[in-house]
């Protein structure tokens, strides 16, 4: 599940106008209506841009999850009980200053002496466990279907139209960003050289007259990245170049017919095989940050005064990677679920997904056993900007609408503005199939090496809404799994307002018109709901 670089797109799209308690206390009442709540027009500030899902729409009149609410009136000192949560994702730097303490132990392994002491099949599985191997990059499940050869795989006409579509944008966009990070680095280098120095501020931009074209151009470039939020031109180029390297890794890797991706050693195609890979569930690469921000959003250490908050205390982390920087197997999701949940997770975050699934029932299998095992399921739903209950998005939860699990939540995402805007415009949906949605454009959170980043897409809602679910099950663990995800989906709020759907202007719906709950999760609202059920 790839995150959003909201402002390199926004770059390609008008680059050429530049010419190329368990206790069941009952402290406050629900929040429902917010049909008065105003449009909130002023910019966000530092704060509130690395807290803003944690905020109170109608306190703040921002659509957070009303998490810091929740515990200034209902938590407040309550001890409740320690919750893992299964972060099935890439690597996770378990040595991060603001996770460290909240990493799952596997307290029956003991480290490094290469027997499996526990009798699980995982040799040395002391936090969790690696799938992938030594591996990283991978193609896209389409390219790998037209990779084997079999033209009488049921996808494979869908898949060849799916590649010939992507190599052609792929390639496309290839070209606009080297247009654009030409143009940005010229402009400055023009700047850098009127002001005798690098660090030129946005001020003194603004101040410039001249009658010099290549200045005037230059200029304009840069008014043109500061309004899109960039701090300076330095950052602009840093993050366009950041760009390009995901475009070339997509042509290189994703796209690419002939790589061979897959380190280690076993058949993807054949279940009979279970245990490869082996205990190291850290990155293989600083690049490699996407477990790692996930991880943060559901649990990095409140109020410790570090980078970000985790919307839930209580909390152990288990780490399974499986998702590599391209399209995940299915083999290795539906045996990270089962591991899971044999391992004691009560909830498991799932922030990827794809929309070509060769073994999609291995991985419903493995949904319906962690809803037999009582263990809530979150996950992703996608950021194509896509109706799922059209156009597939995997895995899901349902054969032809039928559900086989009551406990699997699909998560759409919100962004930082109450109004017309509130959908994030990269954010897949659905009536039937996206059950909530919850912040997840631009969210601050932890990246390797004790970093953190602002990071979009619904791999950031899903793990809000994990930390929710973690948060009713550690305060209220006599509530079943799908007692759980049925709080979650009645306790949000409702709303009322038409919205923009797939950034699309032209396309505005009722927002209860693409998702199921008609709802916006809210963790105050669901803490109370909690509270009367386990009465």
């Amino acid at each position: 599940m790839r995150t959003i670089k909201q402002l390199t797109l926004a770059v390609v799209t008008s680059a050429l106008l530049f010419g190329c308690g368990s206790t069941g206390e009952i402290l406050s009442t629900p929040v429902e209506n917010i049909d008065t709540i105003p449009l909130k027009v002023s910019d966000l500030t530092e704060a509130e841009k690395h807290n803003w899902g944690h905020l109170d729409l109608v306190k703040d009149t921002v659509p957070g999850m009303s998490v810091d609410k929740a515990y200034a009136e209902i938590i407040k000192k309550k001890k409740g009980k320690k919750v893992i949560v299964a972060v099935i994702d890439s690597g996770i730097d378990i040595d991060h200053e603001d996770l460290n303490d909240v990493i799952w132990t596997n307290k029956d392994e003991k480290p490094n002496n290469g027997k499996d002491d526990d009798n699980n099949g995982y040799i040395d599985d002391v936090h969790g466990w690696n799938f992938l191997g030594d591996g990283y990059d991978e193609q896209l499940e389409y390219v790998r279907i037209l990779a084997s050869g079999n033209t009488n795989h049921p996808d494979y006409t869908r898949a060849q139209a799916e590649y010939e579509k992507q190599s052609q944008k792929w390639l496309q966009r290839k070209t606009q960003y080297e247009q654009v990070s030409q143009q940005v680095k010229d402009a400055d280098e023009t700047l850098t050289k009127h002001f005798g120095k690098k660090d030129y501020t946005q001020k003194e931009v603004g101040a410039i007259k001249t009658e010099d074209q290549a200045l005037s151009q230059a200029k304009q470039i840069a008014q043109y990245m500061y309004g899109n939020g960039v701090a300076s031109m330095a950052d602009a180029v840093k993050e366009i170049n950041e760009a390009l390297e995901s475009i070339n890794d997509r042509l290189n890797y994703h796209l690419n017919k002939d790589f061979k991706g897959r380190k280690n050693g076993d058949n993807p195609d054949d279940m009979s095989t279970k245990f490869y890979g082996n205990g190291n569930v850290k990155p293989v690469k600083k690049t490699e940050s996407h477990g790692t921000h996930v991880a943060g959003i559901i649990a990095a250490e409140r109020n410790n005064g570090k980078g970000a908050n985790g919307v839930a205390n209580n909390v152990e982390i288990m780490s399974i990677r499986t998702v590599p920087n391209g399209d995940e197997y299915d083999k290795d999701v539906a045996l990270a679920i089962r591991y899971a949940v044999d391992n004691g997770a009560s909830v498991i975050n799932g922030s990827f997904g794809k929309s070509f699934s060769p073994h999609s029932d291995w991985v419903r299998d493995a949904i319906a056993y962690a809803a037999k095992n009582d263990v809530v399921f979150v996950h992703a739903a996608g950021n194509d900007s896509k109706n799922v209950d059209i156009e597939p998005n995997f895995p899901d939860d349902n054969v032809n609408g039928q559900e086989i699990s009551d406990t699997y939540i699909r998560v759409g995402a919100l962004a930082p503005k109450y109004g017309s805007g509130l959908l994030a415009g990269f954010s897949n949906y659905g009536k039937n199939n996206v059950d909530v949605f919850a912040p997840g454009a631009s969210v601050y959170s932890t990246t390797p090496e004790n970093e953190y980043q602002t990071k979009g897409g619904t791999s950031m809602a899903a793990p809000g809404v994990a930390g929710v679910a973690a948060l009713i099950r550690s305060y209220y663990p006599k509530l079943s799994a799908a007692q759980v995800k049925q709080i979650i989906m009645d306790s949000g709020l409702p709303i009322k307002t038409k919205v923009i759907v797939g950034g699309d202007t032209n396309n505005i719906k009722p927002f209860a018109d693409v998702v199921k709950s008609g709802k916006i999760v809210n963790a105050y609202n669901a803490l109370i709901m909690a509270a009367k059920m386990a009465q």
